[in-house]
């Protein structure tokens, strides 16, 4: 296994790295609602690419470098989710009202959640990337289009096909229990 190339051996990945910093910082940013972190995911991806044995045409490739910075602010934004979600203290949890729902509906409501999900991972990354920015984040169409580097159109169509496939799916899913 060959030895990664120090920076000086890689100055157009230094190079756009230096010049689309801020451009990554922003976009990182907006997925994490916090700049310092946006930072050090700018950071991790330069490490990561600068390590990587394999960097296939880098120069033309700012839409792979931003894929990266956005993978991995998706990633990190997902783990403090998950992070916040299970943190408290043992007193916080004594307080916790015990769910008055039916076991029945407990059980109907996981089901419904886990076919959105799996509707929603069967969906192209790039739509279903589409549909959470702008449902779950509030992202505005245009943003996500100057993400992705397409139009607002592109990404209106996105997020209506990722709605109607999750509609079908709750349908399918109502139609078998009834």
């Amino acid at each position: 296994m060959s030895k990664p190339m120090p920076a000086e051996s890689r100055p157009a990945l230094h190079e756009l790295f230096a010049t689309h910093r801020q451009t990554f910082i922003n976009a990182a940013a907006r997925i994490l609602g916090c700049r310092s972190h946006a930072e050090d995911v700018v950071h991790d991806a330069y490490l990561k690419l600068n390590g990587s044995v394999l960097t296939p045409g880098i120069q033309s490739q700012s839409g792979y470098l931003m894929r990266v910075v956005r993978n991995l602010a998706i990633d990190l934004y997902r783990r403090q989710a998950l992070e916040k979600r299970y943190a408290g203290s043992e007193e916080e949890g004594m307080y916790i009202p015990t769910p008055s729902a039916s076991p029945e509906a407990e059980h109907e409501d996981r089901q419904t959640l886990e076919a959105i999900s799996s509707a929603l991972q069967s969906l192209p990354e790039r739509t279903r990337y589409a549909f959470e920015m702008y449902r779950l984040h509030g992202c505005t169409q245009k943003e996500i289009a100057e993400e992705l580097g397409v139009s607002p159109t592109l990404v209106n169509f996105m997020v209506r096909d990722a709605l109607v496939h999750c509609r079908k799916t709750l349908k399918s899913l109502d139609g078998n229990r009834g």
